[in-house]
């Protein structure tokens, strides 16, 4: 017998059924929302990687666990966009041996290509690394682009 309560607690489940995976799929795409680039590569900076993050609208870089800082007076995070400009970002080590292990991307920097570790002081390239494809700031999905 196929009575109104019966319906009504069937479509209910199956309502919670697909809401529930709905839900799921969503969490899952929040958050794999972290790309690395390749390993670093150059005269100083030879070990690990950077991790492009993105929480809502902030882009945040930052590095490995297995990244040591080079060996240089003033190293500075410094990214390239598709075009070729270059920008340089925050110093890798502050006041009292403080290191800025992640930075936020700042509005202006519209793509990234590569990542790089700058020298500011001697004006030479310590390491660079690079994402599989430039990586939009302002895009929703990095992984499934509109």
């Amino acid at each position: 017998m196929n009575t109104f309560a019966q319906r009504l607690s069937i479509r209910r489940t199956i309502g919670m059924a697909v809401l529930g995976l709905v839900l799921m799929s969503a969490s899952q795409s929040f958050s794999d929302m972290t790309v690395s680039t390749t390993k670093f590569e150059g005269i100083k900076a030879n070990t690990g990687m950077a991790m492009l993050t993105k929480e809502g609208k902030t882009n945040t870089l930052s590095w490995s666990k297995d990244f040591k800082i080079p060996d240089a007076p003033a190293p500075h995070w410094q990214v390239v966009d598709s075009n070729g400009n270059t920008f340089m970002l925050n110093r890798l080590v502050i006041k009292g041996d403080k290191q800025n292990k992640s930075i936020t991307v700042p509005s202006y920097v519209k793509d990234i290509a590569k990542v790089q570790i700058w020298c500011a002081y001697a004006e030479v390239l310590l390491g660079e690394a690079s994402f599989p494809k430039p990586m939009a700031m302002d895009s929703f999905d990095w992984f499934n682009p509109a």
